[in-house]
């Protein structure tokens, strides 16, 4: 079974940036891009929620409140998901988890994002 590994987060100021990182360790080239892949938050006392996602065929999809500050994006190669956020705002504090879309692999620690002045 694969493991979810996130990182990237951190402490950030409002506007600011970061990029985070997902890699499913452990998980052999032909299933990682037989999925499709999301990027999730959870914030205190909050369920988790989408945030982005990206099918195997590179196309791409965001909540409202993401749109046109983060990408999703995704390195076959390296078997590697990624979600550049920008214009950060206090209400993205969150952890934030990657998954599939079906989120059928175990959860990950996930990394956590502090947008706080």
């Amino acid at each position: 079974q694969a493991r979810l590994v996130e990182s990237g987060g951190g402490l950030v100021q409002p506007g600011g940036s970061l990029r985070l990182s997902c890699r499913p360790s452990g998980m052999i080239t032909s299933t990682f891009n037989g999925n499709d892949w999301g990027w999730y938050k959870q914030a205190p006392g909050k369920q988790r929620e989408l945030v982005a996602s990206i099918t195997n065929t590179r196309r791409t999809n965001y909540a409202d409140s993401a749109k046109d500050r983060f990408t999703i994006s995704s390195d076959s190669s390296r078997k590697m998901v990624y979600l550049q956020m920008n214009s950060l705002r206090p209400e993205d504090t969150a952890v934030y988890y990657c998954n599939n879309l079906k989120e059928s692999f175990d959860w990950g620690q996930g990394t956590q994002v502090t947008v706080s002045s």
